[in-house]
């Protein structure tokens, strides 16, 4: 018999919605409190994964939704790169 393995869910931070992880961007804060694009998803610390549309990009940016997942402020250069990663895997 074979297993079928079930792809692990996430949810946007954004739009709210679950999807499959894999398809997803993840932000990490690492234990030092430096923040990164995770593009291997296996990066050490609290991550937050949002999907890769041009919606959920704005809405991350303009209601600065990453100082309310993180508890702490985070820099306007990583909501730029987070926006220009997720403008790129777009294309």
């Amino acid at each position: 018999m074979v297993k079928i393995k079930k792809e692990p869910q996430r949810q946007c931070i954004a739009c709210r919605l679950l999807k499959d992880k894999r398809g997803m961007l993840r932000i990490v804060r690492s234990p030092d409190g430096n923040f990164s694009v995770d593009k291997t998803g296996k990066a050490s610390g609290r991550g937050a994964y949002i999907c890769p549309s041009a919606e959920c990009a704005c809405k991350l940016k303009k209601q600065r939704l990453l100082n309310k997942i993180f508890s702490c402020e985070v820099p306007k250069e990583i909501y730029d790169r987070v926006e220009e990663q997720l403008l790129a895997e777009q294309q």
